[in-house]
C-alpha cells in the first residue's frame, strides 16, 4: 500500500481501527512502507479532526455513541424545537427516507398532517411512531438490526434501498463539518446514509449545537445546494456561515 495520498491514508487506517480496535505505529509504517514519523503525523491530524484518540504507539476509536434507546430521552425540548422547523420544510405530496436517529424520530412525530406522505425508513422506530398516522405510507426496509444505531443495516438493506428515488431525505448526522459534510460514527452505517442522501432530490439534516464543526470517523456526502441543514436558535453564526459558503441552505429553529 504504497504511494496513497494522506487522505487515502487516513481513510484506511480508519478502517483497520474499525476492524480491529487499535492501531500501532510500528505496523502501520510496515504495512504502508513509510516511516513512523509519517504514521505519527497522521494519528495526530486524524486525532485533531476528532475521528480517533491518540495514545502511546498508536490510536484508539473514540467512544462510540450510546444506542439510540439511551438517546431518546436526551435533550427533548431542543430535538422537538428542530423537528418543528425541519417538518415545516416538507411539501404535501413528498416522498420521504427518514434516517435512523433520535432527532429524526422527532421530526417523524411532527409531520405535517393530512399531507398525503410517503415514508420509507430503516428505522423500525420511526416506523412505529407514524403506524396510526392513516394519512402516512409508510415502507420500512429489511435486513439486519444494528442495535448501536437503531438502523436496519447491511447487505439486504442496501440491495432493497436501491429500488428507491424520493424527494426528501431526513439524513441523521453524527457530526457535521466544512470537509467533510455529514459523517457518521460506523462504516456501514455512513455507506447507507451515503445511498439514501444520493437517491434524493433534496437533503435535510437536523443538527444539534456539540454535532456542529466535528467530524465524525466516517465521512457520508459533501454539503451543497441541494442541502438544507436546521440547527438550533443559538447555533454558532460565525461556523454556520462557514458551512453556508458550500451552497447549503441554513435555517435556525425557534428556541425550544
Amino acid at each position: 500500500m504504497t504511494d496513497l495520498l494522506p487522505h487515502e491514508r487516513h481513510a484506511a487506517i480508519l478502517r483497520k481501527l474499525t476492524e480491529e480496535g487499535r492501531v500501532l505505529a510500528a505496523d502501520l509504517a510496515a504495512l504502508f512502507e513509510t516511516s513512523e514519523d509519517t504514521i505519527r503525523r497522521d494519528l495526530r491530524e486524524m486525532a485533531a479532526q476528532g475521528v480517533c484518540r491518540r495514545v502511546y504507539g498508536g490510536a484508539l476509536p473514540i467512544d462510540a455513541p450510546p444506542p439510540l434507546s439511551r438517546r431518546i430521552d436526551v435533550a427533548v425540548d431542543r430535538k422537538q424545537a428542530l423537528a418543528r422547523r425541519t417538518a415545516q420544510l416538507i411539501e404535501p405530496g413528498s416522498s420521504l427516507f427518514i434516517d435512523a436517529g433520535s432527532a429524526n424520530l422527532a421530526v417523524a412525530r411532527n409531520l405535517p398532517q393530512d399531507a398525503s406522505l410517503t415514508v420509507i425508513t430503516n428505522a423500525p422506530v420511526i416506523a412505529a411512531a407514524l403506524m396510526e398516522r392513516p394519512d402516512i405510507e409508510v415502507a420500512l426496509i429489511g435486513g439486519r438490526m444494528d442495535p448501536k444505531s437503531g438502523a436496519i443495516l447491511g447487505a439486504k438493506a442496501m440491495s432493497e434501498a436501491a429500488s428507491y428515488r424520493t424527494d426528501i431525505c431526513i439524513l441523521g448526522s453524527c457530526g457535521l463539518d466544512l470537509d467533510a459534510g455529514v459523517s457518521a460514527s460506523f462504516l456501514e452505517e455512513a455507506e447507507f446514509k451515503r445511498a439514501m442522501a444520493k437517491a434524493s432530490r433534496r437533503v435535510i439534516a437536523a443538527v444539534t449545537n456539540e454535532k456542529l464543526g466535528r467530524p465524525a470517523p466516517f465521512p457520508v456526502i459533501g454539503l451543497s445546494n441541494r442541502f438544507t441543514i436546521v440547527v438550533e436558535q443559538d447555533a454558532d453564526d460565525e461556523l454556520c456561515a462557514g458551512f453556508a459558503e458550500s451552497g447549503a441552505r441554513f435555517v435556525k429553529a425557534s428556541s425550544p
